[in-house]
């Protein structure tokens, strides 16, 4: 059994959604014992499962996983270690995977506007890593591109006019800040390969697509399909190009990602091979030659991780009780920044006013309450009018579903400093990010008083 079937065979036996309700309490409460909270806990078995399924889903496909849900070390060495390739959003998210392990043939450079600094650090990679692509969604960054020696392998972005996802703020497909309109893509990419190795087409609907939205995926998948076969046979009764124009022999059509995962308890899972059949039905026929490519993110990693804290304060007012924990927005952005709903639950573990024992959380009746974070800002909540079991000072509560775009998108606004990671490999426990510290908020403040105005190329 090969690799691959092997993969395919596990897949079967991997439930498509992980529920906060689905982690041992026992071990997230040790773990908060042993680490301190708040802090976020990476479960890799879970990250490889979700890497199974989705090759088991999509046999015949390049699968990329997008980098930018989930950046850290241990997390991309085990998707490295499961076959699929890295897509990454900036020159750090290169870098990052460089260091992880992967090479050339498996980096997929997918920047929107990027800095010159980028570019003269991703074209030094492409040197040493011939094999790179480079994504471009704009005619001007051909032109940089050019203008730094660059001849290499290019992916053209697209514009389908086609947008899905979550939140406005995320839906890409339809924005124009992201590929070359569709109605000139073609002309573009032709243009483009008189001057580089254009080896690809791409789009990206957006990011956290449900269910409800696959209309607007097979869409945009099949817009890909069509402008895949105009460029491979630019005399075919569809085509739009002049006569003698050169056909371009692309090697794939990368038609995005975006799958979403269930981020409240009683919601579906995504059907995952109805998706993938819908996928193959809508772009094909692809021309001789050319491959499927999806790069998913969220729907790798975003199951696989909770974000551990602890109450300090219980506070009934008139309108409705407010539970201050540890952890808020500059831990877990989401629901801040895209009224992003995540699950709670209480663990447990803390104690009465009168200094006894708590019951255990399946004892206690629910009670609606709003879980505030300590930051000084109205929006900083992690939930509203939310029923849990009735907290008490020193419960630690788990926040379901994230490991993707959670500690990704922490800062160290109030001067906090970032939370720890927890990485679980087979059953092991091991610290993948340490705590920043209060020392670390100034690290750069006091490296420039000694003088040291840069970092070392690679460290980003």
């Amino acid at each position: 059994m090969s690799d691959r079937d092997a993969g395919a065979a596990a897949a079967l036996e991997n439930p498509p959604a992980r529920r906060v309700s689905d982690w041992d309490a026992e071990r997230l409460r040790g773990l908060a014992d042993a680490h301190e909270t708040p802090l976020y806990v990476q479960d890799l078995d879970r990250v490889r499962e979700n890497c199974e399924r989705l090759l088991a889903a999509f046999p015949d496909a390049d699968v990329r996983y997008a980098v930018k849900a989930h950046t850290g070390r241990r997390v991309l060495e085990s998707v490295r270690d499961a076959g699929l390739d890295a897509e990454c959003a900036s020159a750090g998210e290169v870098d990052r995977a460089l260091a992880a392990g992967f090479d050339g043939s498996r980096l997929h450079y997918t920047a929107v506007n990027p800095p010159a600094r980028d570019l003269d650090y991703v074209v030094g990679v492409a040197e040493a890593e011939p094999e790179l692509t480079v994504t471009v969604g704009a005619v001007d960054t051909l032109d940089r591109l050019a203008e730094r020696g660059y001849d290499g392998r290019v992916c053209v972005r697209v514009n389908p006019g086609v947008g899905a996802g979550h939140h406005e703020k995320v839906t890409t497909g339809g924005a124009a800040k992201f590929g070359i309109p569709y109605d000139r893509a073609a002309e573009a990419a032709r243009a483009a390969a008189e001057r580089f190795d254009v080896v690809g087409i791409h789009a990206h609907a957006g990011s956290g697509i449900d269910p409800d939205q696959l209309d607007s995926h097979r869409e945009l998948v099949a817009r890909m399909g069509e402008l895949a076969r105009d460029l491979a046979d630019p005399d075919g009764e569809d085509s739009d190009a002049a006569a003698d124009v050169a056909p371009v022999d692309l090697e794939y059509v990368d038609v995005g990602g975006g799958f979403g995962v269930p981020y409240e308890e009683d919601a579906p899972a995504l059907d995952l091979s109805a998706v993938a059949d819908a996928t193959r039905e809508a772009v094909a026929p692809l021309p001789a030659g050319v491959d499927l490519a999806i790069e998913p993110g969220r729907y790798v990693v975003a199951d696989a991780g909770v974000l551990l804290t602890r109450v300090n304060t219980v506070k009934e007012t008139p309108d409705e009780t407010v539970v201050g924990v540890d952890a808020g927005m500059t831990d877990l952005l989401r629901p801040a920044m895209y009224d992003a709903y995540h699950p709670v639950r209480n663990l447990g573990g803390g104690r009465e006013r009168d200094g006894s024992d708590a019951p255990a959380p399946d004892d206690r009746p629910a009670t609606p309450v709003t879980v505030a974070g300590p930051i000084c800002e109205t929006g900083d909540t992690l939930c509203r009018d939310r029923a849990l079991a009735d907290p008490n000072r020193g419960d630690l509560l788990a926040v379901g579903v994230a490991g993707a775009y959670g500690y990704e998108m922490a800062s160290q606004y109030n001067s906090r400093p970032r939370p720890a990671e927890v990485a679980l490999d087979d059953g092991t426990a091991a610290v993948a990010r340490r705590r920043e510290t209060l020392g670390d908020l100034t690290t750069v403040e006091r490296e420039a008083g000694r003088g040291r105005t840069d970092r070392p190329e690679g460290d980003r």
